[in-house]
C-alpha cells in the first residue's frame, strides 16, 4: 500500500446522496480478482451508454476532472453491500480521498484497507465543497485536517490504526508481519511459562 501522509488535488463533485456500491462498480464487475483496471468500471452505469460510449454530461467524463484525487460525495456515500471493489474501483481510477457528510461503515472500514481515505465532515465544510467544484483543498492524514478552498481548516476523525497503516504504507498483514520478533517473544515467553 502506499503512504498517505498529505493529498493535495482539485475535487470532482458528485452531489447525489445514498450512491450505494452497485452504482460504484456494478456487480457484473465482481469477477475480477485484481484491483488492476476496475477504474475504468468506476460508476459504468452512470459513465457510459449501453454501446460503451461516455456520456458527455457524467462529471468524470469531462475535462475538469482529469487527475483529480479528492471526490466530494453527496451523503451517506458507499452504502449498500460490502464489495471490497467499490474501494478498489475508486483507487485505481486516482482517487485517494473521497468527502461526504456520512460515509457507510463497511466502505469505510474497506476503503481504509486499501489505501482510499474516507473523510467525513459537517454539513458547513461540506456545503463549500459542492459549491466549488475544481476547487483545490489539502488533506494531512497526520493532522487529521481537511484544508478547505478558502483556506479554513477541518478536523475530521479516523481510526488511530489505520491512520498508523496509512501514513507507514502498510496494511494489515504488512503490519503483523512487521511484528515478527515482538511475537515471536510473546510465544516464547507464553511457552515457557507452561
Amino acid at each position: 500500500m502506499d503512504k498517505i501522509t498529505t493529498i493535495t488535488s482539485r475535487t470532482v463533485v458528485l452531489p447525489v446522496e445514498n450512491v450505494d456500491t452497485d452504482q460504484i462498480i456494478p456487480a457484473r464487475f465482481l469477477k475480477a480478482t485484481s484491483k488492476v483496471g476496475l477504474g475504468t468500471k468506476l460508476f459504468a452505469d452512470w459513465r457510459f451508454a449501453a454501446d460503451g460510449t461516455p456520456k458527455p454530461d457524467f462529471v468524470l467524463n469531462q475535462p475538469a476532472a482529469a487527475g483529480a484525487a479528492v471526490l466530494v460525495a453527496g451523503d451517506n456515500f458507499g452504502c449498500g453491500s460490502s464489495r471490497e471493489h467499490a474501494p478498489w474501483a475508486l483507487y485505481d481510477y486516482g482517487f485517494r480521498a473521497v468527502v461526504s457528510t456520512s460515509i457507510a461503515d463497511i466502505f469505510r472500514s474497506n476503503s481504509l484497507k486499501n489505501g482510499l481515505l474516507p473523510i467525513v465532515v459537517d454539513a458547513a465544510a461540506h456545503a463549500q465543497l459542492l459549491a466549488a467544484p475544481g476547487a483545490e483543498v489539502a488533506v494531512s492524514v497526520a493532522d487529521q485536517t481537511l484544508t478547505l478552498p478558502d483556506g479554513a481548516t477541518v478536523k475530521f476523525p479516523i481510526d488511530p490504526f489505520a491512520r498508523y497503516c496509512l501514513l507507514h504504507g502498510v496494511d494489515e498483514l504488512e503490519f503483523l508481519l512487521s511484528q515478527g520478533d515482538a511475537i515471536a517473544a510473546f510465544e516464547t515467553r507464553g511457552t515457557n511459562r507452561a
